[in-house]
Order: structure tokens, then C-alpha cells, then sequence
């Protein structure tokens, strides 16, 4: 008889596949069902939400990787992004490498490290793996990045070349654009593919043989500051035009299903989400 895969101990090979594999479904939805014209940077419209106080104390995940920084370390950032995490970081190391492809991010990145007087990151403009790239750290970190990277093994891998100590990465239990899924079935009149998040992500880990330390916190339902920022960030997510049919969809949808709290901040009634944070050691 064949021998059938074990689905509780994949093989390497076949984490990897099925990683990508669903990485490639939701990209070829999007390219099929996109109406505007790609940008050269997908998230130059978005950018300066991806900005935030680095001295702040009330995000347990941020709390959580300080206790992280051992004292004169440097740490690597990959796809530091407008600096939510990487301006944090850099108060509590000795140096923080930022890699960020996104013109728009480093844009924000930069603006936020000149306000806030923090002087010690070094931004690199390139994408990851890149093998021109020799970037030695303590430890190499990743925020939210990873789950739309189709050939993740060798990201990984060039991850822990790149750190001494120690790998760390945030992810959620759902990828971050998930919640647009909701606007999906009424806007393209077809289910979103979603893409693999950190269950996934785990058994990925397993599969390359990594054991990794899991500390889990709860992100709170997403909420959005304006009636704009909710339409901005949903055309974003469903790759439509503004002015379209497609798009008058999208505004009846959210007339119907947002809310708004007491502060004015708007939810479209997703719930929250586990959030982790994976460690393990490289090599």
C-alpha cells in the first residue's frame, strides 16, 4: 500500500508546498478580480497608519519584546514598515537595521525618527532574501510579514544566517487583511482565499525542525478613525476602483454593517484576534 502523508508531521517539503500553495491562490484571485492598475507601492496609501508612539506602555505585545533586548544588542527588522515596532525596539537596543522595500513606509519611517529624536537605525531600501545584502544582528525580527510570501523557506532561512541569537516574529492567528474578507461574497460575489497565518506558520516551524517558544496575546477587533479610512483601507483589500459599481457595493455594505462606538471610532463587527509571539534559535 502507498504510504499516505501524515498530515499531523508533514514532511519539510510538503509545509512548504502547502504555504505556498495558498499564498498563490489568493494572489491569483486578487490579479483575476483587480480593477485598478497596480501601483508601484502597494502600501504608499496606507502607510502612516503603520505609525505608532514608540514610548508607549499599553501594547502587551510591544511590552512583551522589550523584556526581549538584552543590553548592547542589535536587532534586524525585516519589513520595518512606517516603524511600529522598530522605533520601540531601537529605544531599547543598541542599534536597529531596518529592511523596508516600501518607499511610502521608509518615507513614514523616517518622518517618525526625526519627531522622535531616535537616531541609531540604519534603513536599508531592498527587499528580502537579498543575497547583496550581508546583515549580521543579535537577533532578526519580523512584524506581520510573511503571510503573503510564496517562497518562504529561503526568507527563513536567510532570516537565521542573519541573527546570532535569536529569531522572533509576530503574526496573528488570522493575516491581517482577513477581516475584508467579510466584504467579499457582496463586492465579487465569490469567498476570499484566504492566506496562512500563525497556526500554519507553527506547523511550517515543526516541519523545518524548529521548536519555537509561543507567548499568545488578544488583538482587539480592528476599529478605523473615519468613514474614509474604512473605505480606503477595504478598496486596498478587495483591489477595487473608486467611482465603479464594484465600489458602490463596497459604500451600501458599509452603510449597512459599520458601527460606531463611543468614541466616533467605526467596526465592522469582526472579532478579535489571537496574536503570538514565536521565538526561536537560529542554526
Amino acid at each position: 500500500m502507498p504510504t499516505l502523508p501524515d498530515a499531523l508531521s508533514p514532511g519539510s517539503e510538503a509545509a512548504l508546498a502547502a504555504w505556498a500553495a495558498r499564498v498563490r491562490a489568493n494572489r491569483d484571485q486578487a490579479e483575476r478580480l483587480r480593477e485598478p492598475t497596480p501601483g508601484d507601492d502597494f502600501y504608499a496609501p496606507v502607510a502612516a497608519s503603520f505609525r505608532a508612539d514608540p514610548r508607549r506602555t499599553d501594547e502587551p505585545v510591544l511590552n512583551h519584546l522589550r523584556t526581549l533586548v538584552q543590553p548592547g544588542e542589535s536587532w534586524l527588522d525585516i519589513g520595518a514598515g512606517g516603524g511600529r515596532y522598530a522605533l520601540a525596539l531601537a529605544l531599547e537596543a543598541r542599534e536597529l537595521i531596518a529592511v523596508e522595500p516600501s518607499a511610502g513606509m521608509r518615507a513614514v519611517l523616517r518622518q517618525a525618527m526625526a519627531e522622535e529624536g531616535i537616531t541609531n537605525v540604519a534603513i536599508h531600501d531592498s527587499t528580502w532574501p537579498n543575497p547583496e545584502l550581508n546583515i549580521q544582528a543579535d537577533v532578526a525580527f519580523i512584524s506581520h510579514v510573511g503571510y503573503d510570501i510564496e517562497d518562504l523557506g529561503p526568507f527563513l532561512e536567510r532570516m537565521e544566517m542573519s541573527a546570532r541569537r535569536l529569531c522572533v516574529a509576530v503574526l496573528l492567528a488570522e493575516a491581517p487583511a482577513t477581516p475584508a474578507s467579510l466584504f467579499w461574497p457582496g463586492v465579487h460575489g465569490e469567498s476570499r482565499e484566504l492566506l496562512p497565518a500563525l497556526p500554519e506558520f507553527l506547523v511550517l516551524q515543526l516541519a523545518r525542525g524548529r521548536i519555537c517558544d509561543v507567548r499568545l496575546f488578544e488583538r482587539p477587533a480592528p476599529t478605523y478613525g473615519t468613514r474614509d479610512q474604512l473605505l480606503t483601507g477595504m478598496r486596498q483589500q478587495l483591489f477595487i476602483a473608486p467611482g465603479g459599481e464594484k465600489d458602490r457595493l463596497l459604500h451600501d455594505l458599509i452603510d449597512r454593517i459599520a458601527t460606531s462606538d463611543e468614541s466616533g471610532r467605526l467596526s465592522i463587527g469582526w472579532h478579535a484576534a489571537p496574536l503570538g509571539v514565536v521565538t526561536w534559535r537560529p542554526g
